[in-house]
C-alpha cells in the first residue's frame, strides 16, 4: 500500500491546533488556541484545496471537537466545540460567529478536553479537568448521567457502542463505564485498568486486527497498548520518543498516532510503517475521513494538513517540494534530543552507506561544517530523509530572541505533562523560574497543578545556566511555596525557605470580555422586548459599556462612575437569573480604584452590592446561586489590589459583612452550605481569605480581632472537609499568615492544629504537605 503523502495544507489558524476532525470529503474542523473553531469546505479536488470559514470565536482555548451528522432538523450535521470556558458549544458548521449557538451546555467545571459522539448521534461524551465525564442527550441538550470516578483529569472519551464508554485519565486508569447501570444520574465504572502513566488518547481498534484488541490507548511514556474489554493487555506499540497525543483508526485496518515528537505515525498490526514528520514540535490531533482514508493533523505551528495515498488528491509539486523543505529546514532544540557527543557522530556518508533498522529510526549527522542534523529512516522510500538541524537554546549561545516587543533569553514551546502544553513561555535568566512559571500559569488561566512542571521545564532546559534571583533580592518568599526547588550547582535540593506569612496578593481578572458584554445585550434586548424600560439600558447606556468593553480589553484602568453604576444596577435590579454577567463584569472592575471608592445609595460599597447579587432576590423556594457567590467572593478579592480597595475592607462593617458572607457559602451558622464542593468558589473564597490576611500581616491593626477570629473559623472548616489540592493550599496560606497575626498562643490559633493535620493526611500534594509542616510549626 503506498505512503501517505501531503494533500493540502490549510493555513489561517493564529496558534496551535488542538483537536481537528474530518467528518466529510469536502468538510475539515479544527479548533485552536487562537479562540477559534474553523469549518474548511473544499473548493477543488486535484490538487485539493480548501477555502476557511470561522464559526466560533472566542476569548479562550477551544481544545476538543466533535461533528454530529445530517439530521432532519440539521441538514449539514452540527460541530460541537469546547475549551477552557468550560462550555460545550453546539452550533451549524454554516455559523458565523456573530449567530448564536443551537446550544449552550453547561456543567463542568474546568476545561473542557474531550468530546465524542456516541453512536447513533443521540448522546454525546465529554471529559474535563473536573474529574468528570459527561453524557449530553441531544434530544434536550442536558446532562443525562456523569461518569464518575476519576482521581484526575479526563483526558479522553470513546463511545464503543450506545452503552459502553472508555475513558482515559491523568490518574493513569482507563476506566470502562456501562450506561445501563445509572443510578441517580451517575454512573460507576464496571471496570478499571490500572496502567504505569498518563494516558492520553484512545481509539477504537477495528475488527480483524490482529492482535484482537477492543480498543487502544496511548500515553506520555511514548507506547501504545492494545487492549481487550476484559481488560487484558494484547500488545504494545513503540516508535513514538516522547507524549502520544492522539489516536484514530484508518478504513484499512491499520491505526494512526501523533504526538509530542513532531510526527504522526501510521502503524499496520505490531510495526510501524510510516513516519511523517512535520515541521513543528507538537503534533496535537490527527484524524481520519472514513469515506476516503485521508488523514487530517493539527500541530503546534497552526497549519491544518491534509494527507493521502491516492495519487489524484496529493498537492501541488510546488507544495510537496515546500513541505519537505520545510521539515528539512527545521530547527530541532537540542534538548528535544539528549546529551549529543558531536565528535562521535558520523559524517554525511554514512546515509550513502547504511540502510536504517525500522521506519522512524532517526540518525544524527555532523555535516562537513560542524552543524548536526536529524534523518530519518523511511521504509517505503527505502533512504534517509533529512527532518532538520539541531541547535542550541537561544540563551546559551548569548543571543536574544523577541517576542511581544521585549528581549528574552530564552522563549520556550513549554509541554507539560498534565496540561496544554506548547504555550509561549519567555524566561530571562535573572529571572526566578518559579516567578516566571506562576506568571506563565496565569496568563494562560492554567492550573495551579502545574507550576512545578512549568518550573522544572525551565531549570532542566537552561542547562545549568545561572537562574534565580540572588541572594541580595527582596521580594520575599515566593508565594506559592516552591522556594526548595532544585538549583544546578546545589549540593542538596532539601532546604526550603519559609513561605509564611504571605506578603502579595492575590487577584482572580482572566475573563472572557465578548461573552459577558454579549449576555448583557442579550438580556437587554429581552427587557426591552418585555416593555421594561425602567431596568433597560437606552442607547447612552449602551454606548457607556461599549467604552467600558473597549477599556478592559486593552487593560485599561477603569474611571468612569457612569459604567460602575450601570453595573451595579444591573447587579442588583435585573432578575435574579439574569445577574450572572453583570456579576462577572463587577469583579472585573474590581481591581479599580474608581470601583472601591463607588457608593451606591441604595445598595452601599462594592463589597455590599457583589454580596447583595449573589445573596438576594432568590425566588422562592430556591437557594442562591453558587456561580453568583463565586463572583462575589471574586469580586471581593480583586477589591484588595487597589490601595482604595484595601481602605474599604480594612473598615470593620465591611470586613463584617465579607465574613459573614464567607460563613454563609460554607454554612456556618445553620444554612445549607453554597457549592459546597465547588471548585471554582472555594477557590475564589480562599483566595479572599489569603488577602485579609494579608492586609492583617502587612498592615497591622487594619484587619479586626473579630473578621480574624471568624476567619480563622471558616478555614478550619475548610480544612476540615475538603480534598482538592489548591483549595487546602490557599486555605494554608491564609491560615499560616493569620497564624502569624493573632500569635500561636492564642485560642483560636491552637485550634488550628487538628483541622491542618487533617487536611495534610489528606493531600498527595508536596506542596500541601510542606505549607502544612510549616504552619504546624508556627504553633510548636
Amino acid at each position: 500500500m503506498a505512503d501517505f503523502k501531503l494533500s493540502a495544507q490549510l493555513v489561517g489558524h493564529d496558534a496551535d491546533v488542538r483537536h481537528v476532525c474530518f467528518p466529510a470529503p469536502d468538510l475539515i474542523l479544527s479548533a485552536a488556541r487562537d479562540c477559534t473553531v474553523r469549518a474548511w469546505r473544499r473548493t477543488a479536488t486535484s490538487p485539493p484545496a480548501f477555502e476557511p470559514s470561522i464559526t466560533t470565536q472566542g476569548s479562550e482555548f477551544y481544545n476538543s471537537l466533535a461533528y454530529l451528522p445530517p439530521s432532519p432538523d440539521y441538514p449539514d450535521g452540527l460541530v460541537v466545540s469546547a475549551g477552557t470556558d468550560t462550555i460545550i458549544d453546539v452550533r451549524r458548521t454554516t455559523s458565523v460567529p456573530s449567530d448564536n449557538a443551537e446550544r449552550l451546555l453547561l456543567g463542568h467545571a474546568r476545561n473542557v478536553c474531550a468530546l465524542a459522539v456516541v453512536p447513533g448521534a443521540q448522546y454525546i461524551v465529554s471529559g474535563s479537568w473536573d474529574k468528570t465525564a459527561r453524557i449530553w442527550s441531544v434530544h434536550k441538550w442536558e446532562t443525562e448521567a456523569i461518569l464518575a470516578g476519576h482521581e484526575e483529569a479526563v483526558w479522553d472519551v470513546l463511545p464503543l457502542d450506545q452503552t459502553t464508554i472508555v475513558t482515559a485519565s491523568a490518574d493513569k486508569n482507563i476506566r470502562i463505564y456501562d450506561l445501563r447501570n445509572a443510578v441517580a444520574g451517575e454512573v460507576q465504572p464496571r471496570s478499571t485498568l490500572y496502567t504505569s502513566d498518563v494516558i492520553r488518547a484512545l481509539c477504537q481498534v477495528p475488527t480483524g486486527h490482529p492482535s484482537g484488541a477492543d480498543f487502544a490507548s496511548a500515553s506520555n511514556d511514548g507506547v501504545i497498548r492494545l487492549w481487550k474489554l476484559s481488560g487484558q493487555q494484547v500488545g504494545e506499540l513503540h516508535g513514538h520518543e516522547s507524549f502520544i497525543y492522539s489516536l484514530t483508526a484508518l478504513p484499512s485496518g491499520e491505526l494512526v498516532s501523533s504526538g509530542e515528537d513532531r510526527t504522526a505515525r501510521v502503524w499496520r498490526g505490531s510495526d510501524c510503517i510510516q513516519t511523517i514528520t512535520h515541521p513543528a514540535i507538537s503534533v496535537w490531533s490527527v484524524s481520519v475521513c472514513s469515506e476516503t482514508g485521508d488523514i487530517v493533523t493539527g500541530a503546534s505551528d497552526g497549519v491544518v494538513r491534509v494527507f493521502s495515498r491516492s495519487p489524484d488528491r496529493l498537492a501541488s509539486p510546488d507544495i510537496l517540494a515546500h513541505f519537505d523543505e520545510s521539515v528539512k529546514s527545521s530547527s530541532i532544540p537540542q534538548q528535544q534530543i539528549g546529551g549529543i557527543n558531536k565528535e562521535k557522530l558520523p559524517g554525511p556518508e554514512f546515509l550513502k552507506n547504511k540502510s536504517g533498522t525500522k521506519e522512524g529510526q532517526i540518525q544524527m549527522i555532523r555535516e562537513d561544517n560542524g552543524s548536526i542534523t536529524a534523518h530519518q529512516w523511511s521504509i517505503g522510500q527505502q533512504q534517509w530523509i533529512n527532518v532538520g538541524t539541531v541547535v542550541d537554546a537561544v540563551g546559551s549561545s548569548g543571543r536574544k530572541v523577541e517576542y511581544n516587543g521585549q528581549s528574552y533569553d530564552y522563549v520556550f514551546d513549554v509541554a507539560i505533562e498534565e496540561g496544554q502544553p506548547s504555550l509561549k513561555l519567555p524566561y530571562n535568566l535573572s529571572e526566578n523560574p518559579y516567578t516566571r512559571a506562576q506568571k506563565f500559569i496565569d496568563d494562560n488561566e492554567l492550573s495551579q497543578n502545574f507550576l512545578d512542571q512549568v518550573a522544572q521545564f525551565i531549570i532542566t532546559n537552561t542547562q545549568g545556566a545561572t537562574i534565580g534571583q540572588g541572594a541580595g533580592d527582596s521580594g520575599g518568599p515566593d508565594p506559592y511555596g516552591t522556594e526548595s526547588r532544585y538549583r544546578p550547582g546545589d549540593s542538596h535540593g532539601t532546604s526550603r525557605a519559609r513561605v509564611l506569612p504571605q506578603r502579595e496578593y492575590l487577584d482572580i481578572t482572566a475573563a472572557k470580555y465578548e461573552a459577558i458584554f454579549k449576555k448583557i445585550l442579550s438580556v437587554n434586548s429581552a427587557l426591552v422586548a418585555a416593555g421594561r424600560k425602567d431596568y433597560s439600558l437606552n442607547p447612552p447606556a449602551q454606548e457607556v459599556l461599549a467604552t467600558l468593553k473597549r477599556r478592559l480589553e486593552a487593560s485599561q484602568v477603569v474611571v468612569d462612575e457612569a459604567a460602575i453604576s450601570l453595573i451595579v444596577m444591573m447587579c442588583t435590579q435585573w432578575d435574579y437569573s439574569d445577574r450572572l454577567a453583570p456579576l462577572d463584569l463587577l469583579r472585573c472592575v474590581a481591581t479599580s480604584p474608581t470601583t472601591a471608592k463607588f457608593k451606591s445609595s441604595n445598595f452601599g460599597s462594592p463589597v455590599q452590592v457583589a454580596i447583595s447579587a449573589a445573596l438576594d432576590g432568590v425566588p422562592l423556594g430556591g437557594e442562591p446561586n453558587e456561580h453568583y457567590a463565586m463572583m462575589a467572593a471574586r469580586t471581593i478579592t480583586n477589591l484588595f489590589k487597589s490601595t482604595e480597595g484595601r481602605k474599604l475592607l480594612a473598615q470593620p462593617s465591611e470586613g463584617l459583612q465579607a465574613v459573614a458572607f464567607i460563613d454563609r457559602v460554607l454554612g456556618i451558622g445553620g444554612q445549607p452550605a453554597l457549592g459546597a464542593f465547588n471548585r471554582n468558589l472555594l477557590v475564589a473564597l480562599t483566595t479572599a481569605m489569603v488577602n485579609f490576611a494579608v492586609l492583617a500581616s502587612r498592615e497591622p491593626g487594619s484587619v479586626s480581632t473579630n473578621v480574624q477570629v471568624r476567619l480563622l473559623t471558616a478555614l478550619a472548616r475548610i480544612l476540615q472537609k475538603q480534598t482538592e489540592g489548591e483549595v487546602i493550599f490557599r486555605a494554608l496560606v491564609a491560615a499560616g499568615t493569620l497564624i502569624t497575626v493573632i500569635g500561636k498562643t492564642a485560642p483560636e490559633a491552637k485550634s488550628l492544629s487538628s483541622p491542618i493535620k487533617s487536611s495534610k493526611d489528606r493531600s498527595s500534594e508536596s506542596r500541601v504537605k510542606e505549607i502544612a509542616d510549616e504552619c504546624l510549626s508556627l504553633l510548636s
